[in-house]
């Protein structure tokens, strides 16, 4: 999950987006030995209301008719690909219309019930594989504190990020975990994220990472934000502050990036050969004030 773009997107005061958004991708791999592919991209189910949609996914040209369609968490929608040796293609296309609002929007903050919000409460305050918060409790009790409320150790999270952890496109691998990103001092959105999550794990607040298209982004790419349950709401947070949140588009939610990558090799040997991302908003886009408080579809 990452960005290669140190650039911000620049809005106007007068720029004012629609609730239109069309995103798409286009992935090439080369299955070199019968693989089980797994696919976390097309747009989450609760992401607005969809006008049209396409997923096509072929080998050598020929269509994958025992693809597999599973719904994640979240409102996630994960696709299982069983794919014999050759050129898989994937192709995903859709237009989605969603309301644009500066506080609350989402589908999710009203929490289906008692027992499942105290399991997220659980599951996003854990340590996870890139989010080894336990490590970093010491740090991130010692820079931030426990005391303030969560709106607060939140916001200072988020701008300690964005001030002191250097975006450097290709300074960091899969492998690489939120501690590399604060022992190094540099990363992608991926690694902002990761170490979002991490720091606010630490001081007690359940958190989580989110893989979203991203208009306004530059170049464009898959990105990543994460989220922090405060007060029974998901709000999301991008330390990065290349796109407006606003224009954002869910694909897929989990502890870190293993639970919410675009796309991975369950058994086989396959590689990514290429990928090419594209998301765009109608009208211009918003101006993003990232101390205020917004919410994901």
């Amino acid at each position: 999950m990452m960005s290669e773009s140190t650039t911000r997107y620049s809005p106007s005061p007068t720029d004012e987006a629609n609730g239109t958004r069309v995103v798409s991708c286009e992935l090439l791999f080369n299955i070199i030995e019968a693989a089980e592919v797994v696919l976390q991209l097309v747009a989450a189910s609760g992401a607005g209301r969809v006008v049209s949609e396409r997923l096509e996914i072929r080998i050598d040209g020929r269509p994958v008719d025992d693809v597999v369609d599973l719904d994640g968490p979240h409102g996630g929608r994960l696709q299982i690909v069983p794919s014999p040796p050759g050129r898989l293609t994937v192709s995903y296309r859709s237009e989605i219309e969603s309301a644009v609002a500066g506080g609350s929007q989402s589908t999710e903050s009203s929490i289906d019930s008692v027992s499942s919000a105290a399991y997220d409460r659980l599951s996003y305050q854990r340590p996870s594989r890139y989010c080894p918060s336990d490590h970093l409790v010491g740090f991130a009790v010692a820079e931030f504190g426990i005391g303030p409320p969560a709106s607060v150790q939140v916001q200072a999270i988020t701008r300690w990020i964005q001030h002191r952890i250097g975006y450097v496109a290709g300074s960091s691998s899969v492998h690489d975990s939120a501690e590399d990103t604060l022992l190094t001092g540099m990363g992608t959105c991926r690694d902002f994220a990761h170490l979002g999550v991490a720091l606010c794990r630490a001081v007690g607040i359940p958190a989580r990472f989110a893989a979203v298209y991203a208009p306004g982004l530059w170049p464009m790419d898959f990105h990543a934000v994460f989220e922090t349950l405060e007060e029974g709401r998901w709000l999301a947070h991008d330390a990065t502050v290349l796109a407006p949140r606003q224009t954002m588009v869910r694909m897929s939610t989990g502890r870190d990036a293993a639970d919410a990558a675009f796309a991975s090799v369950n058994s086989g040997i396959a590689t990514l050969e290429s990928i090419e991302v594209t998301a765009t908003a109608g009208g211009r886009l918003p101006i993003d004030d990232p101390d205020a408080p917004f919410e994901l579809a």
